[in-house]
């Protein structure tokens, strides 16, 4: 690998962008971190590192793997969704029921934080949405590169990866003084429930097509 592919690493980019822009749960999680300005850069850099290693695996071959049995992308697929679905009605009951969140907190207080590292591993890794994204999809269109740009192209996408959370972590804390009042709140964790369910539902249908 004497010099960068920079058309497998823009690929990568564009992939990876494309898979995380949508928002999930691990962006739902970033984001509410960054409006209540506690962890936020942990929280990040969790979710960055989690997909750091899924995408490695993905374009190491795991991808290929898991696309050459269908019953493991319907798995990823099904349990994808009900994930989607428990975190979804977690936002319906936060809506109808909003917390009494401190939006004055500081983030570098650690208040907190093995709490925030435990739930981003939780959303991260225990999600079988980010699997079917990271490890599948992504991987399954590494596979089709030689080797050197294989590594460019999953470099490509970790990059998106590290872009994505920090500026939609670090763009929620600076519009956290907009979203102090009890309705944002509540906007917010309707458009998050909304999401949530439209997504479970994409990937049902995927399923029963």
């Amino acid at each position: 690998m004497n010099s960068i592919d920079w058309s497998a690493t823009a690929a990568g980019f564009a992939v990876g962008a494309g898979l995380i822009i949508a928002i999930g749960a691990q962006n739902a999680h970033v984001i509410r971190a960054g409006l209540r300005r506690r962890n936020l850069f942990a929280v990040a850099t969790i979710c960055i590192l989690c997909d750091v290693v899924l995408i490695a695996a993905g374009a190491g071959g795991l991808g290929a793997f898991i696309a050459a049995r269908p019953w493991l992308s319907s798995a990823a697929a099904w349990g994808g969704a009900a994930f989607l679905v428990v975190y979804g009605a977690m936002a319906v009951r936060a809506l109808l029921n909003p917390p009494d969140f401190n939006w004055d907190a500081s983030e570098d207080t650690g208040h907190g934080l093995a709490a925030a590292i435990a739930t981003t591993l939780s959303v991260s890794l225990l999600n079988p949405h980010v699997y079917l994204d990271t490890v599948v999809l992504l991987g399954g269109i590494a596979a089709q590169y030689e080797t050197a740009s294989r590594l460019w192209f999953a470099a490509g996408a970790m990059l998106a990866s590290v872009i994505w959370f920090y500026a939609i972590g670090y763009g929620a804390f600076l519009a956290a003084p907009m979203m102090r009042t009890g309705m944002a709140q509540r906007l917010l964790d309707g458009l998050v429930a909304l999401i949530m369910f439209t997504v479970a539902g994409w990937l049902i249908a995927g399923e029963l097509a």
